[in-house]
């Protein structure tokens, strides 16, 4: 699978279901409970929310916030440190965070919209190089709207299990993997073009539904799955290896003593990558962040076509990319399901792309790209669209942050 000409840092989605652990460095500051409106730092705006201003700081974390309302707002975070810090807004019982704001620079400010219903709040400022420190807990009342969702944050420690169990069932894909390569390559060798043609996309498929661990993968995934892409001399480049560079000479009338060489060299590469994964160790903290971009680079690389080197498989490889966010998600599923309100509907996503997809395979042919009608393609960039965007949350909250 090829990766974003620039990898993907980790992104968190913007004030959504984040939060920070339970253990604090420094006390509750009090308790505030303040009925009506105005006062010092709260102002009307042109887009007619409320907005608060909000030190963010080692001394007078949340100083600022003194007559809370509730409803939408926004506070205007300023930092007024030395120091870029992290700021959450948290429930202070549970350490559930209502949003964030990621490195707040000195002397700036940044806006935090949040929507609040009644109960108890509290920010909590993270200086770079300091330690944490909670503010003073803020009680909302008098609502009739309920507060913007919340979540409490996954822990490194919460992570390994799920990592350690999807490494397990790469262990059983790389077995499969390099049993089908095998059967790729003997019939290259044998010089049975049909066959090999036959047996290169089942292949292909085993190694695209592994999606979560191509970045523990090294090297490894530049031999077995790797693109023209920054190769000067394109298809022709000695560099240019693994499944495409095969699917080209299949593809493209190549003879099978042509192919003999590339396809020794991707089972060589297979057989590696299966030898040596049971000493290789996945980040459990990646985890949440590679069910998002999956279906990312799907869309980037399998629904523009980018990959096609002749056999007109995107859509193959856009349902395996699909089947491999599932796998992954099955094992994040104990942590989601506390903790992401909109899963159910993420599901409905998963089947309602999957069953676009389904619908461009005839039996074991699937339409290629340049054949979809303009509706179809439509339906497809939508729903995988739509689907990447709900899977960001995926990555925000698996998030591992800082606490203390």
């Amino acid at each position: 699978m090829p990766e974003a000409e620039s990898s993907p840092a980790r992104r968190r989605t913007a004030l959504l279901a984040v939060g920070a652990l339970a253990a604090a460095t420094a006390v509750t500051a009090g308790v505030l409970s303040v009925g009506g409106s105005g006062g010092s730092g709260h102002r009307a705006a042109a887009d007619g929310l409320r907005h608060t201003t909000v030190q963010i700081a080692a001394t007078g974390c949340g100083r600022g916030w003194t007559h809370p309302e509730p409803g939408r707002q926004v506070f205007e975070l300023h930092n007024t440190s030395g120091a870029a810090a992290e700021v959450y807004l948290t429930d202070p019982a549970t350490s559930a965070v209502y949003g964030e704001v990621e490195g707040l620079a000195p002397g700036t400010v940044r806006p935090l919209r949040v929507t609040l219903g009644d109960g108890s709040y509290a920010f909590r400022c993270l200086p770079d190089d300091a330690d944490a420190v909670t503010g003073p807990t803020v009680r909302v009342t008098g609502g009739s709207v309920k507060s913007g969702p919340a979540a409490v944050p996954v822990s490194q420690q919460d992570l390994i299990p799920p990592t350690l169990a999807y490494q397990k069932w790469i262990q059983a894909r790389t077995v499969e993997l390099a049993k089908r390569t095998d059967a790729l390559r003997d019939a290259v060798r044998r010089g049975d073009l049909a066959a090999a043609r036959a047996a290169w996309l089942p292949a292909h498929l085993v190694y695209e539904r592994m999606g979560a661990a191509y970045g523990t993968f090294g090297d490894a995934d530049a031999e077995i799955d790797g693109t023209t892409g920054g190769l000067s001399g394109g298809v022709h480049d000695p560099d240019f290896a693994g499944f495409h560079r095969l699917e080209y000479g299949l593809w493209h009338g190549e003879s099978a003593a042509g192919l003999r060489g590339p396809a020794d060299r991707l089972a060589k590469a297979v057989h590696a990558l299966r030898d040596g994964w049971p000493g290789q160790r996945m980040d459990p903290a990646d985890v949440g962040l590679r069910a998002h971009e999956i279906l990312e680079n799907t869309v980037q690389f399998e629904l523009t076509g980018r990959t096609d080197y002749g056999s007109g498989s995107n859509l193959a490889t856009a349902r395996a990319n699909l089947d491999g966010t599932r796998v992954l998600l099955g094992y994040l599923r104990p942590l989601l399901r506390t903790r992401d309100t909109g899963l159910t509907a993420l599901d409905s996503w998963l089947d309602r792309t999957q069953h676009t997809l389904d619908s461009f395979r005839r039996g074991g042919t699937w339409t290629p790209l340049s054949e979809l009608t303009r509706g179809q393609r439509e339906r497809a960039d939508a729903d995988l669209g739509e689907l990447v965007e709900r899977l960001a949350d995926v990555a925000t909250l698996t998030d591992v942050r800082r606490t203390a």
